[in-house]
């Protein structure tokens, strides 16, 4: 019996100190801070900053003003300019529209001329062939008259004195009525298909002349017209690019780029900046890490996307973790754009950053708790078992 109880007394020393070396081995951070990097934002513009009072560490979402940037002195010599040259493009387009409907009006006045010259000349035309068509049948009836408005064609004998009878004359006033006759026929045809022929007759009415040449106006009035057009277009396009540059360059609102926390004002209300300044320094929520460190025994055994555990201070939760970066001894440059900077402690030592899902995505306290501290475990410890049970 007593065998047995020293057995028991022994494996429950050699367990206790199997524990208590364990837990004292194991790989595990000297400090662990909720870090997470800080978003800048500078004036877009120069100008005065106009900037609503907002208390220290309160939140923010992705898209919400936080300052406006106001230039009273922005340049608009260009836009007045684009204005007056856009005015006289439409006003050359006024014109040509004007210069081209009046020439239409004229020309469709000429061509009512011309359609009334064409019926009136087609109309004499088949009077007078009516009439001579009238004379022939009367010569061909025999009917002869003492005086005919035709002379008959002169020949030898005629011009020598020798007058042909009767009856020769009337073939000979015959001939000369069939000649008209002829003639009239081919400048009646010719006149219908819009040709005039004759002594002292152009091809075409001074009219109908002249409305040829207003038509070439009229179309050099149309391309001047649509090229004014297409300059008054032009001048649109640049005219509004030229209104966003003087919108943008008047007033620019400052948004916050991410959800996050006030962190800091770097410029009053009512204060001139010029461009790129800062103005406003942001915690981003959404790239919360958390950084450690470590001695150079366990630096060395840790490698990229090695597993870890996170324990907060003072709570029971834990979270798992990654390896995302092993900054090493003298890590201070890496904490220009985070939160919380390193202690002297902590340059001492070798530094090292670990991405922790579970913080993202944490409630209450715990929420973007950055400057939160606790620790980190890179090996297994002899009582996660009970840890995970308490949990």
């Amino acid at each position: 019996m007593i065998v047995w109880r020293l057995l028991l007394g022994g494996a429950i020393v050699a367990i206790a100190l199997w524990v208590i070396v364990g837990e004292q081995i194991s790989g595990v951070s000297a400090d662990a801070t909720v870090n997470a990097r800080l978003a800048t934002l500078r004036a877009p513009i120069a100008g005065d900053v106009s900037m609503p009072s907002r208390e220290l560490g309160s939140l923010v979402t992705a898209g919400e003003v936080l300052a406006t940037v106001t230039d009273p002195l922005v340049d608009g010599v260009r836009l007045d300019d684009l204005v007056m040259e856009r005015a006289l493009a439409e006003a050359a387009i006024s014109r040509f529209a004007m210069l081209r409907d009046e020439t239409q009006a004229i020309v469709a006045s000429l061509e009512a001329r011309s359609d009334t010259y064409r019926a009136a000349r087609i109309e004499e035309i088949e009077t007078r062939l009516r009439f001579a068509r009238e004379r022939l049948e009367l010569l061909q009836d025999g009917v002869f008259p003492a005086a005919f408005d035709i002379a008959p064609p002169q020949d030898a004998g005629v011009e020598r004195g020798d007058a042909p009878g009767a009856e020769g004359l009337r073939d000979l006033w015959i001939n000369a009525v069939s000649e008209r006759i002829a003639a009239l026929e081919l400048e009646l045809a010719t006149a219908e298909g819009g040709v005039y022929i004759g002594d002292s007759y152009n091809d075409a009415p001074n009219a109908e002349q002249r409305v040829t040449e207003l038509r070439s106006e009229i179309a050099a009035a149309e391309a001047q017209l649509r090229e004014a057009e297409a300059r008054r277009d032009a001048f649109d396009a640049r005219l509004a690019a030229e209104r966003l540059r003087v919108n943008t360059a008047r007033s620019a609102e400052v948004e916050a780029t991410a959800r996050g926390r006030f962190w800091e004002a770097l410029a009053s209300d009512g204060e001139n900046v010029q461009r790129g300044d800062p103005l406003i320094r942001l915690l981003d929520c959404g790239s919360v890490f958390v950084t450690a460190s470590v001695t150079e025994g366990v630096f060395n055994d840790l490698a990229f996307g090695q597993r870890a555990v996170f324990r907060p201070s003072g709570d029971s939760r834990t979270f798992e973790a990654t390896v995302i970066r092993r900054a090493g001894a003298g890590a201070e440059t890496v904490y220009r754009n985070l939160a919380v900077a390193p202690s002297a402690q902590h340059l001492q030592r070798y530094d090292v950053s670990l991405l922790v899902p579970g913080l993202a995505a944490a409630e209450g306290d715990l929420a973007c708790a950055v400057g939160r501290t606790g620790r980190v475990f890179f090996d297994r410890r002899p009582l996660d078992w009970f840890r995970g049970l308490w949990d």
